[in-house]
């Protein structure tokens, strides 16, 4: 099996060398392959760029995203905090008015004061 894979080998590298050998053959070769090469590497900079900017995007959409999210649990959670406040003030107003009607009810002067009586 070696011993083919030899024989090819050795057939690939002949026909490589009378190919290379022709000098009007060669230099379309080596032309093409550096104009290849260069493409090549034009698309992967520019594929590089796409990716970034795809990138930049969606960070962007990200931040937005998250942005939106914490600006409404903030708004929730604010929510939550306010009524549990607004409890607080409401009892404290609910005992208030009680309180001033009790002293609203008493009178200032002694049952037994002299303009009582």
């Amino acid at each position: 099996m070696t011993g083919s894979m030899t024989k090819v080998l050795g057939n690939a590298k002949a026909f490589a060398g009378a190919f290379a050998a022709k000098a009007k053959v060669r230099k379309g070769t080596v032309a093409i392959l550096a104009v290849c090469f260069v493409l090549q590497l034009y698309f992967v900079r520019e594929l590089l760029a796409a990716e970034l900017l795809f990138a930049l995007g969606f960070g962007v959409l990200f931040i937005l995203g998250s942005t939106a999210y914490l600006l409404g649990a903030a708004g929730e959670r604010g929510w939550y905090l306010a009524e549990a406040g607004m409890r607080a003030v409401a009892r404290s107003a609910r005992r208030g008015y009680i309180g001033l009607e009790e002293i609203s009810r008493k009178s200032f002067r002694h049952a037994r004061s002299e303009s009582a009586q």
